[in-house]
């Protein structure tokens, strides 16, 4: 019994130093670790008075350009996000991606979790209508022609800020939360709201193709123009930039996205021509 008791207390004992050691480890990246404001470029007010960051890229001329807003993932706000901004700029577009986490930002699991879970959704839907009203006060910008979009968590977040904002004109949602009620697609519900892309993996574990396949029944119960894609062989968060890079269904998911995009935020602008 003695040997049993002894390794009861080192087992308490071995996860207390994990639990100890992780939140050191936090509270150390929090304090020296990398910053969201180390990825932005511009800043603008919240609805509470909250200074908020985003980075901002635009393609060379006069314009007005079309717009896209784009959400970065759980991590946070960080360089592959901006890559991707960039990559997407140079197809034409004023490409905003704002910091849903207000300086947040991480390369930690759990932490992302943790962050995920415990920014309020108020909040960043709040901050997502901020720089929505930021991207389209620019003078470079077209006002009607605005997208969103969003990787893992942000494509929820893109998803349901085009629910909440009639004002947007073409969604894309990378692997990120989905909507199974055809009744709650708010603004997407009116006859002249633009349509959805949906981007997804046959093996993601987190966005099961069973999920798809409701989000994509809910989305044509409810009349609304939509084409979702679920790429074979490939799991959660395909697409960044070296996927795309290496070809393969992360490139064949981008061609996708900027020629949806094409459709719907560039065409316009020609046939009014």
């Amino acid at each position: 019994m003695k040997w049993l008791k002894r390794v009861l207390i080192g087992v308490v004992v071995l996860i207390l130093v994990v639990i100890i050691g992780g939140v050191g480890v936090f509270a150390l990246e929090a304090t020296v670790g990398p910053k969201a404001t180390d990825f932005t470029n511009v800043s603008y007010i919240a609805e509470d008075g909250t200074e908020l960051h985003a980075y901002l890229t635009q393609p060379e001329g006069e314009g007005p350009f079309p717009a896209v807003l784009m959400v970065h993932e759980w991590w946070g706000l960080n360089s592959e996000i901006t890559e991707m901004a960039d990559r997407l700029s140079e197809e034409g577009y004023v490409v905003l991606a704002p910091d849903t986490y207000r300086g947040q930002t991480t390369a930690l699991v759990p932490r992302a979790i943790y962050l995920r879970l415990n920014t309020p959704e108020a909040q960043i839907d709040g901050d997502m209508l901020a720089a929505f009203n930021y991207v389209t006060g620019l003078e470079n910008v077209d006002s009607e022609r605005v997208g969103v979009m969003g990787f893992c968590y942000g494509g929820g977040v893109a998803l349901r800020h085009a629910v909440e904002n009639p004002q947007i004109v073409a969604t894309v949602n990378l692997y990120g939360e989905t909507i199974l009620d055809p009744t709650a697609f708010g603004a997407l519900l009116q006859p002249d709201a633009g349509p959805v892309l949906g981007i997804f993996g046959a093996e993601d574990q987190q966005i099961p193709v069973s999920e798809v396949e409701e989000f994509t029944e809910a989305l044509n119960a409810a009349d609304i123009e939509n084409t979702v894609t679920i790429y074979p062989g490939v799991g959660h968060a395909f697409v960044n930039p070296a996927g795309i890079e290496a070809g393969g269904a992360p490139a064949e998911a981008w061609t996708q996205i900027t020629a949806f995009f094409e459709a719907r935020l560039q065409a316009d602008a020609v046939s009014e021509s």
